[in-house]
């Protein structure tokens, strides 16, 4: 295949109107929608608190999960992949609690889970599309029933996250200072596990168990190259991870492709663009 035809094959519009009409589409941009929300919300705070191999940690257990509800029913792979996500998350909060320990701790739990993910995979008799799915993620994994889950479970995740914020923003800048000034940090960083294990295995259907961290951390992480502000951050990280989500399903409808090709593209490029202004920036600041 000549570079031309790979090209066209990636980048492939025809017909793109017409697949936006249908059904599984319509809930697969509402599903990302609602996943580019608490990913742009949480995003920050994963930044802030230098946990970003954590988050792979448990987005990668998302796929034992996953891969372990498979071979119950296709349709409880959404389930399968939160339970492992939340699990996998509790265990890093709970025995990495200690910074000095949090990387052994991860790296042992996702070693094993990922081998048992291994085993799973290989008791499956189903299609291997069903297995292909669970890593790179699927737009027609998606069906009502999963924009109703996701739906619910981003609602109580946010309302939690916007109870906590004040306190979990402040042990997530200074955990010393907060823990002197009586914020239970300990609490506060085993329920934010939480948050970012319901957040990364509601991922799963839509872009899959090994992307989910650009998601959660890419657009954070450009949106930390504009702003020290934690609001603005947020709302500039929830915007990018909106346009990425969106616009790669949008992008892979007509070829066919996995969304997750797309997502981590646009998102990778935005943090391109941010970095470079960032850097534009102090230039300017340097030669005023």
């Amino acid at each position: 295949m000549s570079p031309g035809e790979v090209l066209d094959r990636i980048f492939r519009f025809e017909g793109t109107g017409e697949l936006l009409a249908l059904d599984f589409v319509q809930s697969s941009l509402l599903a990302g929608a609602l996943l580019a929300l608490i990913a742009g919300a949480l995003g920050p705070l994963v930044v802030a608190r230098q946990v970003s191999f954590a988050v792979h940690g448990t987005s990668e257990l998302t796929f034992t999960g996953a891969a372990a509800a498979l071979l119950v029913s296709a349709s409880a792979v959404s389930v399968g992949a939160l339970v492992g996500a939340v699990t996998a998350a509790l265990v890093f909060g709970l025995l990495g609690l200690r910074e000095r320990e949090r990387d052994s701790v991860i790296g042992v739990v996702l070693a094993f889970g990922l081998g048992l993910g291994g085993l799973f995979l290989w008791l499956y008799e189903g299609r291997a599309s069903n297995q292909f799915s669970l890593l790179f993620g699927q737009i027609v994994a998606v069906g009502r029933d999963d924009v109703w889950l996701l739906a619910t479970a981003v609602v109580a995740a946010l309302v939690v996250l916007a109870a906590v914020w004040r306190p979990l923003l402040f042990a997530s800048v200074d955990a010393d200072v907060a823990r002197a000034r009586g914020v239970p940090v300990r609490g506060l960083s085993v329920l934010f596990a939480v948050l970012v294990g319901v957040a990364t295995g509601l991922a799963v259907p839509t872009v899959g168990a090994l992307l989910v961290l650009a998601l959660l951390i890419t657009p954070a992480a450009a949106a930390a190259q504009l702003t020290a502000n934690p609001l603005t951050a947020l709302l500039l990280a929830t915007l990018f991870a909106e346009f990425a989500v969106v616009g790669g399903i949008i992008a892979s409808l007509a070829p066919g492709a996995p969304i997750s090709a797309y997502v981590t593209a646009i998102v990778f490029v935005i943090y391109l663009a941010c970095r470079a202004t960032s850097a534009l920036r102090s230039r300017r600041a340097l030669s005023a």
